[in-house]
């Protein structure tokens, strides 16, 4: 073969290295891309706001008075006269036992004391006499004594018949149940045919009146707060949009859960308040004093409103890690002021948050 038909066209040699060029420029864009896949996300950094003088919590709604109702007899449930969801009011049956041999034990208690009775009636009119004869010296001495003691026993007898047969009727009472004051039925845990026993559990009833707030707070924030101003009361799970009180009184139980080293703090709520359930979700926001130390000084975890993402019961952000890279991270929230949403757990001071969730789930999945 001759050197002509060696040589490479001067054209495919100018196209090799055209292809060269573009196959260069596409892998250096490409590797840029994947480096860096967040550099085009808007980003904010989370930082601490100096404090806000409040600790945030989650709180439960709690009547002031809820009794869990139960027999002080055992006894054969004969009728349950309400059901959940039932208003009552104060002194109302609301469940009857069977009482046959407790009237039956009635019965026989007013009889031995109507015996015990007439009995005591012949014993004063012997005595009596015995006194008059005596004091006609018609009767000794001694004959007196036995009677006035034969009147003494009869007396005392009869007495303890009538201790007797008030018993019986008060215990005669317990076979009806009623409800101890005015509310609303929340459980009806038996039906007419069960076992009553005492100190078991038939039904539950509270007083939709007086309602409060329970909080745990960990034992370094207890007593770090400022009971003497009115905590912040916010009800987000409600149909019309949240809805925020105030606490007329903030309480610490002077006392702590030995497993999980909180404090109960008891927030009571102003009256008339909207319609609320005990069990039902709140978030409080308690004042704390001054000078803290511990939460107070550190501040808040802040983020944009906007970068929360929500799916169902679930709060999440996507953090930009230093590669780069969107992730999606659960995280706990607390309150919102406008345009800003506290976070109270999931994140770290200085990570860094995409503002707009959607770009940075597209750049996530790319």
């Amino acid at each position: 073969m001759n050197a002509s038909q060696n040589r490479i066209p001067s054209s495919w040699m100018a196209l090799g290295r055209l292809l060269s060029v573009v196959a260069c420029s596409l892998g250096a864009s490409s590797w840029v891309a994947a480096a860096d896949p967040g550099a085009a996300l808007k980003t904010v950094t989370v930082q601490r706001v100096a404090g806000q003088g409040a600790y945030l919590a989650d709180a439960t709604v709690e009547a002031v008075r809820d009794a869990r109702l139960s027999s002080q007899v055992p006894g054969r449930i004969i009728e349950v006269l309400v059901k959940a969801g039932d208003r009552v009011q104060a002194g109302q049956v609301v469940v009857r036992l069977d009482q046959s041999a407790a009237a039956q034990q009635v019965m026989g208690s007013q009889a031995q004391l109507a015996q015990a009775q007439a009995m005591l009636l012949a014993a004063k009119g012997d005595h009596e006499r015995a006194q008059q004869l005596y004091k006609k010296e018609y009767l000794s001495k001694a004959a007196l004594d036995h009677a006035q003691a034969q009147y003494k026993a009869v007396e005392a007898q009869a007495r303890a018949l009538s201790a007797q047969a008030s018993g019986a009727s008060v215990q005669s009472a317990y076979f009806t149940i009623r409800a101890p004051f005015a509310g609303w039925i929340s459980q009806v845990n038996v039906s007419a045919g069960d076992m009553a026993l005492p100190g078991v559990p038939l039904l539950a009833v509270y007083d939709p009146a007086a309602l409060r707030l329970a909080v745990q707070v960990p034992e370094s924030v207890a007593s770090s707060l400022d009971v003497t101003k009115p905590a912040e009361i916010e009800l987000p799970n409600e149909m019309d949009g949240p809805r925020q009180l105030l606490g007329v009184r903030t309480t610490v139980l002077p006392s702590l859960d030995a497993s999980t080293h909180s404090a109960t703090v008891r927030i009571d709520i102003a009256g008339p308040v909207p319609p609320l359930l005990p069990g039902q979700f709140a978030k409080v926001s308690l004042p704390l004093k001054a000078r803290t130390e511990g939460l107070a000084p550190r501040g808040q975890l802040m983020v944009p409103t906007a970068s929360v993402v929500e799916r169902g019961e679930l709060t999440s952000v996507y953090v930009v890690t230093t590669q780069g890279e969107a992730r999606l991270r659960q995280v706990r929230l607390g309150r919102s002021s406008g345009a800003q949403t506290e976070v109270l757990s999931g994140l770290q001071p200085g990570e860094r948050v995409a503002v707009d969730p959607v770009a940075a789930a597209q750049a996530a999945l790319r």
